[in-house]
């Protein structure tokens, strides 16, 4: 090689080392930007599969085998969690799969959104759509209290408080209106019956007219017929022969539900699709709710039981109408539209020793009973302590309670009321009267006491009487408390024992709201048995007359 081609070959190979490093230098940091975008690569969340297993589907069965059961699973890469998305609510799945169960009747249309979440919430998502079957037949005991395997008449409860009542859709109970006792008597609705037969045929006898919404039954049943609407837009008594239709029974949404066809309905005509869910069911009790044709949801109650006689007074009673009452037909909680708490245990005043709570364990309706029970809970004690205030309140009137008292040394059972203006005024300016309390050491007799502020003197000053009550705790007994405003009784089995002269300057001419509890030592309940571990009061009904 000569040194002309040496020098040649040296200096091509310098420039090209030079080329590359000035390339390597001033692509340095691109270089790292290209590696970062490797990285960001490896983190991105894509490719969600979304797979859906239909229960029982089949060539023969397309939209799965009646159970209405399917299984959604999601895998996305990068994804660190799901959500299911379904009617707008949200589920969690972590792991990326969970069961349905559809409950409607038939064949329906569902979709579920599935969302893929990322790091740094990054999200993908995927909506799926599937056709899916749910069969359902009635439980031989419905259709036993609906027909009496035959044919069984139904009414209005209207001596009920809430046997009508009105709410939001979304609500389980009547929360812009219910119907007191007697509310809508003579406009049409309290004397129509009610066949439901085996057969599948539903006859609704009206005796000439019926009650409802004006505007869907000027829409569905033939136009105004000269009647005007009251000031509640309803048509009282209106012209509506004796019909016949067919009810069928379903499930929507898992709750049985019963179908009118055409335009048979309940006894109070809202229109809409004549479906009724099914609230609350007993042999001789029917609660009820439906969609109107104007978006709210509709309740009311049905019964099997005889008409009572209005005209019959309770006994030694001047007030003749049932305004008001509880008879806790409905096991659970007690009746949120009728029962608040106290929760607390610092004593309430009287040195007691237990702790209230609103816990079932404590408070719970079984079998038509309302029981109110008092734990032993390690070194103390827990019960409940109902109260109607906020929610029912009453001025005079008869009030009613038929209760059965717990035996245990130490416990201190009471039904009792304060005026409604107790958190504006306090104790005693507000008034309090006790229909029964009973002490933790003498469990054969009750008392019946009134407390109150005396104005002249501006002390406090209370009265009463005891009477006796040897078989209180064994058996059920009346305590009723009849409220004028010349004078008030203290009654046990409508036999008066206090006798309490009013006047208007006593706190007793207002609103007053009722409470039901047992507490646990104290004052009156004393010392508690060292053994004890649980009693109760049981409460068959609070009815209250005007």
């Amino acid at each position: 090689m000569s040194k002309l081609d040496y020098h040649t070959m040296k200096l091509t190979l310098s420039i090209f080392y030079t080329l590359l490093m000035v390339t390597l230098i001033a692509c340095g940091s691109d270089g790292d930007l290209v590696e970062d975008d490797i990285m960001d690569n490896a983190n991105v969340l894509s490719d969600l599969q979304v797979t859906v297993n239909i229960e029982g589907k089949d060539a023969n069965n397309p939209h799965g085998d009646g159970s209405g059961i399917v299984d959604i699973s999601a895998s996305a890469i990068n994804a660190t969690t799901y959500q299911f998305v379904h009617n707008g609510q949200i589920f969690a799945v972590p792991a990326g799969s969970k069961t349905f169960t559809f409950e409607t009747s038939g064949t329906h249309t569902y979709s579920i959104t599935v969302i893929a979440i990322g790091e740094e919430n990054t999200t993908i998502e995927e909506t799926v759509t599937f056709d899916v079957l749910f069969e359902y037949t009635p439980s031989a005991d419905l259709i036993t209290m609906l027909t009496g395997d035959s044919s069984k008449e139904w009414r209005i409860k209207f001596e009920k408080s809430g046997h009508l009542g009105s709410g939001h859709a979304d609500e389980q109970t009547p929360n812009l209106w219910s119907a007191k006792a007697y509310e809508k008597e003579d406009l049409g609705a309290y004397d129509d019956r009610f066949s439901f037969n085996v057969d599948g045929t539903f006859t609704h006898t009206t005796n000439g007219n019926i009650h409802g919404k004006s505007g869907p039954m000027s829409l569905d049943l033939g136009g105004d017929q000269g009647l005007t609407p009251n000031s509640n837009a309803e048509f009282e008594n209106y012209p509506h022969n004796n019909y016949s239709e067919s009810w069928t029974l379903s499930m929507v949404d898992g709750e049985e539900t019963l179908a009118f066809s055409n335009v048979g309905f309940h006894g109070y005509y809202v229109g809409g699709d004549h479906l009724y869910t099914i609230i609350f069911r007993s042999h001789s009790e029917l609660s009820i709710s439906t969609i109107g044709s104007d978006g709210l949801k509709w309740f009311g109650i049905l019964t099997t039981d005889e008409v009572p006689d209005k005209t019959d007074l309770p006994p030694n009673s001047i007030y003749s109408s049932l305004v008001w009452s509880d008879e806790f037909d409905v096991d659970g909680a007690p009746d949120p539209l009728n029962w608040g708490y106290d929760l607390g245990d610092h004593g309430w005043g009287n040195n007691e020793l237990q702790n209230y709570t609103n816990n079932l364990e404590n408070a719970s309706v079984e079998d038509g009973v309302l029981t109110i029970t008092a734990r032993k809970n390690g070194n103390g004690y827990t019960s409940a302590r109902l109260k109607s205030q906020g929610l029912r309140s009453f001025k005079y009137g008869r009030i009613e309670v038929r209760a059965k008292l717990p035996s245990s040394q130490g416990t201190w059972p009471a039904i009792w009321m304060l005026g409604s203006n107790f958190t504006d005024v306090g104790w005693p300016n507000c008034g309090e009267m006790d229909i029964m309390e009973q002490t933790g050491w003498e469990k054969n007799q009750v008392l019946g006491t009134f407390h109150w502020q005396d104005p002249a003197s501006d002390s406090y000053r209370h009265a009463g009487q005891n009477t006796i009550a040897s078989t209180s705790t064994t058996e059920f007994h009346l305590y009723s408390l009849e409220w004028t405003p010349e004078v008030i009784y203290v009654l046990y089995d409508n036999e008066s024992y206090v006798t309490f002269p009013n006047n208007s300057n006593l706190p007793f001419n207002a609103d007053f709201f009722i409470i039901l509890n047992i507490a646990i030592g104290g004052n009156l309940g004393g010392e508690v048995d060292p053994v004890f571990t649980q009693d109760m009061m049981e409460i068959d009904y609070v009815r209250v007359y005007q």
